[in-house]
């Protein structure tokens, strides 16, 4: 078998276009598989419910043979029926806009449905309606008015200029004024200082909480830090001629960071009650102070530099008295940011997420001694949300992956179980990966589901035990077969330690011929923020439905050190994210090459974007005996250029050795197999730096490389124009032909 791959490599290197791979009608044919393989292709897909106004009744959109349909559905009578006339909505449209308006393809960004849906408002074409379904009576709204450009996600509110906070009882306010909390009547008058040790390097936020008994207000003292800024050049602005410079906020691993200090001031007394620091030190942040019922005290959320520790602490109004509630630690990280917590109204007990026991479950949390009372959820699987907790009868409503042991351990059901840990129900019993929408009142579900191979299906369930009670929408993909279109194999096989199965996807060229021998490329991303291999259906997946259908065979899996498997599976990425998972994705591999012998894995590509971006250079460098060429495409590369918040979490503070360990810049050198780096010039999530740092390391090391630069272009895999550069690359790398020109097949 190894003898006829050498003939077919040697035949492809000296230009030959074996068996018609990497043609130009392949090309062509892998364009078209955008739209043959759209999700537009089936019927009765896409159910994403939304409860009227009313509460009892839902409504959906969905596409039918003839058309594009909004449904509503009475769940009490289990009915539904068509939400409006598409007919009569058409014809008063164009009677609105002059223009023709087809009754099947109406696009409506519904707002509001009200009156058991007599009443609907929606835009269309950025116009607002009000359409009354009774009496076919359509009449404009009001344009709204326009929505403040929202701030950057890197940057940091410095709160300082808020507006003043009017108490519950509408009596008093409460601002800042020279940088010190001021309260006053409402009328502006009687004003006084509660505080007069706020300065310019450390003052009082102007986020000011009053108590509930309009006597008190909570607000946190700020220590500032120095802010650090990222720059681009923006080369080719529409705008103008000349090239325009950019600048924005980015924190990255290892910097200062502003420091909060809570207090809270008696606004008839002034009494204050401001802790001391030494509970709050190393802070990475501390939330908002919230007031207890009683406005005696406020809870709030300390995160720990390098998120070892988190804390709920509570802060009590006389003396600076603080006190620990929830105490969560780890030595390696607290993934805070899968934290779920409910305070119980009983003011003794909080309900709280955590990992102690090595997998992501639900505890009953004493207050006064910050210790569980009771594990509420326990076993070796995963709690991904909760989305409901009913005290009144004492249940609570949670989605989870992992529970049932003879299936893939990423699909996601849905259960609930009694506040005690008892009567676990699940209320999604159809194997599958679902999602779930709950009415206002939890009386009912809408439950969506599907696996990568089975169409979706939605149903009406009861939201006490799961009991079906309507079938919504069931979707045919006969247009989908008949396009050619087949799913990609699931497949498993155990990782680096011989014992722990990988879940993995397998996608195969449309006009796939066993007898051929097949390149194999691999899509990866890996960071440990998820979990990443698709498990819904998805007829057309971006990363590997058209790059296969040049000739390749492509893979995607999810290794040690991503989520929702055990603590200890994700752990493995901590200070050591150039691990990757590599030695687990080749290990999958190899098992899946011992099936499949046409899987040829003497030529083995690996492309990504972001993390995938560093981890398949990675890959690239580290092992380039299994890994014969690299698309890297705005990596991450080097963890000290990159988000603090990302980096920190997984790579821990201080910054060290581990850092330098784990970047490409530092191991550029090593390079030996062909290397496409792609960056946006404009990437505003990764810095651009980054990856013209590892081409300078390249170019320093003597390293023969591609490089493409992408005007205008924010965090990317390349867009249009570098999936192409991406699918010649394979081409000519891994298939050894000559890519088709560019003018003979160009961009889609």
């Amino acid at each position: 078998m190894r003898l006829r791959y050498f003939f077919v490599w040697a035949a492809m290197l000296a230009g030959m276009s074996v068996m018609g791979q990497g043609t130009a009608d392949d090309y062509r044919r892998a364009y078209e598989l955008r739209t043959k393989y759209s999700m537009n292709n089936v019927w009765g897909a896409d159910v994403n419910p939304r409860w009227t106004a009313d509460g009892d009744k839902f409504y959906y959109v969905t596409n039918r043979p003839e058309g594009r349909r909004y449904m509503l559905v009475d769940a009490d009578r289990r009915k539904r029926v068509d939400l409006f006339d598409h007919m009569d909505l058409a014809n008063a449209l164009e009677r609105s806009t002059g223009k023709h308006v087809s009754a099947d393809s109406l696009f409506l960004s519904i707002s509001r449905v009200g009156n058991g849906g007599d009443t609907i408002d929606f835009s269309i074409n950025g116009v607002r309606y009000r359409y009354l379904t009774r009496s076919n009576s359509l009449d404009r709204l009001p344009a709204l008015p326009p929505v403040g450009e929202e701030p950057h996600w890197m940057v940091v509110d410095s709160e300082t200029g808020g507006e003043p906070v009017v108490s519950p009882d509408g009596k008093l306010k409460a601002f800042i004024r020279n940088h010190n909390v001021w309260v006053s009547n409402y009328d502006g008058s009687n004003a006084r200082a509660l505080s007069d040790d706020g300065a310019m390097g450390n003052y009082y936020s102007s986020r000011i909480y009053w108590s509930p008994d309009c006597r008190k207000i909570a607000v946190n003292r700020i220590r500032p830090a120095v802010k650090h800024y990222v720059y681009y050049v923006e080369s080719s602005p529409k705008d103008q001629l000349q090239p325009r410079l950019h600048k924005q906020e980015y924190a990255k691993p290892g910097e200062e960071l502003l420091f909060k200090r809570p207090a809270i001031f008696n606004a008839e007394t002034g009494e204050k009650s401001i802790p001391e620091t030494a509970m709050l030190e190393n802070q990475y942040e501390i939330s908002d102070p919230v007031w207890e019922k009683d406005s005696h005290s406020v809870t709030f959320e300390y995160n720990g530099r390098g998120h070892k520790v988190y804390r709920v602490l509570e802060l009590n109004d006389k003396g600076g008295e603080m006190h620990v509630i929830v105490d969560e630690k780890h030595d390696k990280y607290v993934n805070y940011v899968r934290n779920f917590r409910h305070d119980l109204a009983d003011g003794k007990h909080i309900i709280w997420s955590s990992e102690r026991d090595g997998y992501q479950h639900l505890y009953m949390i004493d207050r006064l001694t910050a210790q569980p009372s009771w594990q509420i959820t326990r076993g070796e699987w995963y709690v991904r949300g909760v989305q409901y907790v009913d005290e009144a009868a004492g249940r609570i409503f949670f989605s989870a992956s992992g529970v049932k042991k003879d299936e893939d351990p990423y699909l996601i059901r849905y259960y609930s179980i009694k506040t005690d840990g008892t009567d676990m129900r699940d209320l999604t019993p159809v194997t599958g990966n679902h999602v779930v929408t709950y009415s206002p009142d939890m009386k009912y579900m809408v439950d969506v589901w599907s696996t990568i191979a089975d169409a979706p299906q939605a149903v009406l369930r009861s939201a006490a035990d799961g009991r079906e009670l309507m079938q919504l929408e069931k979707a045919d993909i006969s247009r989908l077969t008949a396009a050619g279109w087949t799913a990609p194999e699931v497949f498993v096989a155990p990782g680096r330690d011989g014992k722990t199965p990988m879940w993995g996807l397998i996608r195969r060229p449309s006009n796939f011929d066993p007898s051929r021998s097949y390149p194999v490329i691999e899509y990866i991303y890996q960071g440990p923020g998820d979990q990443y291999v698709p498990k819904s259906f998805r007829p057309y997946d971006w990363w590997m439905t058209s790059l296969s259908e040049l000739g390749f065979i492509v893979v995607m899996v999810d290794g040690m050190g991503t989520s929702f498997r055990s603590r200890d599976f994700e752990n493995v990425c901590y200070k050591n994210l150039k691990d990757a998972a590599i030695p687990d994705h080749i290990a999958w591999l190899k098992e899946a090459g011992e099936k499949y012998p046409y899987m040829d894995l003497d030529r083995v590509g690996i492309y990504g974007c972001s993390a995938g971006g560093q981890e398949s250079l990675s890959a690239l460098l580290m092992y380039p005996e299994f890994y014969k060429a690299c698309y890297s495409a705005c990596g991450c590369h080097d963890n000290r250029m990159d988000k603090i918040w990302w980096n920190e979490l997984w790579m821990g503070y201080p910054v060290d050795e581990s850092y330098a360990e784990s970047s490409n810049v530092v191991n550029a050198h090593l390079l030996q197999r062909p290397l496409m780096l792609v960056v946006g010039e404009m990437d505003d999530n990764v810095d651009p730096a980054s990856t013209m740092q590892v081409a300078d390391a390249l170019i320093k090391a003597g390293k023969d490389f591609e490089l493409v630069v992408i005007p205008g272009a924010r965090h990317t895999m390349g867009e249009d124009f570098g999936e192409r550069k991406r699918y010649d690359f394979f081409v000519k790398n891994l298939l050894g032909v000559t890519p088709p020109s560019w003018q003979e097949v160009p961009l889609p």
